[in-house]
Order: structure tokens, then sequence, then C-alpha cells
């Protein structure tokens, strides 16, 4: 008699090569936004300022948080060598099973503490004081206004800034860090025009939804708890330059000072947000 693990060997695999792949995508998504509010106004002078508040999500720390609390094992079913037919396991079955699950688990949390402190710049995410010295590293830096840690990789902000658009202008950046996926991005071109671009506020796409693929085939839990369905916000582009483009679903509307590009995000957000400006030559 033994044991037909209904895949067990293949999952074995299968969860080492995700464990790799995750190592290798972790860059894609560190961010997330929560409940949030953003506005981007940009002048047709270049003159521009920034603001967000509300929550900022740390996903190392949100997965840090969660392996905290342990799966529990469920065996697999067993089956007769000859008939084929389901049958009870033995104890030393089940043992067998149990040592494989905890194997696999062990080798899958290691390689994403292994990944995370190494796209983190060195630090733990499962060290209980790292987001209150993230929180105090960040409140040093220009625009953090208010950055408090709430637990649980969750943290409330309130970021701005202002100046003039002589390059490239990405949020949010945060020191020591290698990498870091961006909320909203400026983009400069030469022909005097200016494209906007908010990718952490869209569905996952490109290295990020493979990640999320890889992370799911690693897991066996199908719970719909992943930090980017957490988003619940909006995203203001105000302007008096001309929109050459946008997504929005009405376009552009009047509002003071110019015309106003609005998105509501959320979970069923089917796009990031984009437009182009035309500004002065």
């Amino acid at each position: 008699m033994q044991t037909l693990s209904n895949g067990n060997a293949g999952r074995k695999v299968l969860t080492g090569f995700a464990v790799a792949a995750l190592s290798l995508l972790a860059a894609a998504c560190i961010f997330a936004p929560g409940a949030f509010t953003s506005r981007l106004d940009i002048r047709k002078d270049r003159s521009f300022s920034f603001r967000y508040t509300g929550e900022i999500l740390m996903i190392p720390m949100m997965e840090s948080s969660k392996s905290d609390k342990k799966a529990t094992f469920k065996p697999d079913d067993c089956y007769d060598d000859d008939t084929y037919e389901k049958r009870d396991c033995t104890p030393a079955e089940i043992g067998d099973q149990k040592a494989q699950w905890e194997e696999e688990n062990a080798s899958k949390d290691k390689g994403k503490a292994q990944a995370a402190q190494m796209m983190l710049g060195g630090m733990d995410p499962s060290n209980p004081e790292a987001g209150k010295a993230m929180a105090e590293k960040l409140r040093r830096q220009t625009g953090w206004n208010k950055v408090e840690y709430m637990g649980e990789g969750k943290f409330d902000v309130d970021f701005a800034i202002s100046g003039t658009l002589g390059h490239d202008f990405v949020f949010p950046t945060m020191e020591d860090f290698p990498v870091s996926n961006a909320f909203v991005q400026v983009s400069l071109r030469h022909d005097g025009s200016i494209r906007i671009d908010a990718p952490g506020f869209g569905p996952p796409s490109g290295s990020a939804a493979m990640a999320g693929m890889m992370s799911g085939m690693a897991s066996t839990d199908k719970s719909d708890d992943s930090p980017t369905a957490l988003a619940d916000g909006t995203f203001t582009v105000l302007t008096d330059a001309q929109i050459l483009a946008n997504n929005t679903d009405e376009g552009p509307k009047s509002a003071p000072g110019g015309q106003a590009l609005e998105w509501e995000i959320n979970p069923r957000t089917k796009a990031a947000p984009t437009a182009l400006l035309k500004m002065v030559d």
C-alpha cells in the first residue's frame, strides 16, 4: 500500500520553482496603496505640486505578518495500490506527508525572507521594529510630512512636494532602497509633452503580474486577500496645459485653475491611470 499524493511531488518541484521566481520578481511590487487620496497639479510652465495622503502598504511586511499565522496541515488522501480505492492513511504515511509539508513551507518561507531582505536593503520585514525604523527613516526625507507605522505592514502617511519639472518625477522613493515600484511617475519628452503614469494605482501587469502568478502557484491558499485588493481612493490630475490623451471614463472636467482628470482606484480598476499633456514650448 502507498499514498498517491495527488501531485505532492510535482507540487514540491513547482513550489521550488515559484520561490525562485519570487526571488527574482520580489521587486515587482514592494508597496501598494490602501485607502488614500492623491492629487497631481501640473501647470503649463512646468511648475507642479503632488500630494498623497492615506495608507501605504508594505507587502513584504504584510506577508511576514501572515506567515506568523501558520497554515494547518491537512493530509492528502491515500489509495490502495491494487484497487486504487480511497482508504485510511496509516500513521506513518500521515507522518511522511506532514514532514514533506513542513519542509516545503520552510523552504518557501526562507526563500521569501531572503528575497525580501535583498530588495529591502537588508531590512528584515519579520522584525517587529522594522516598521517603526522605516517610518523614522522616511520622516527624514523631504516631502514625508507624516509617517506613522500602524502595524502589519501598514503606514499612515502625508506626503507633499512641489517644484519645477526639470526632470522626471517618481513617487514613492525611499532612502537605502535599491528599487521600489512607482505609484506615480511623470516623464518629460523632448517635444514639450509630459506623460503621466500611475502604475501603482492599476492592476498588476508585466513582472508584477508574473510575480502574483508565481505566488499563487506556490500556495494552495485560494483566499482573495492580496494587498493589491485593498486599494480604495482617488487620483486627480489638475492642469492648465493642453490634455492630449487620457484614459479616464469621463474625460477632462472644468475645475478651478484649468481642467481635472479623475480616476477612482479600487480592486475593480481595469487599467492604470495615464495622461499626456502638452507644455509651453
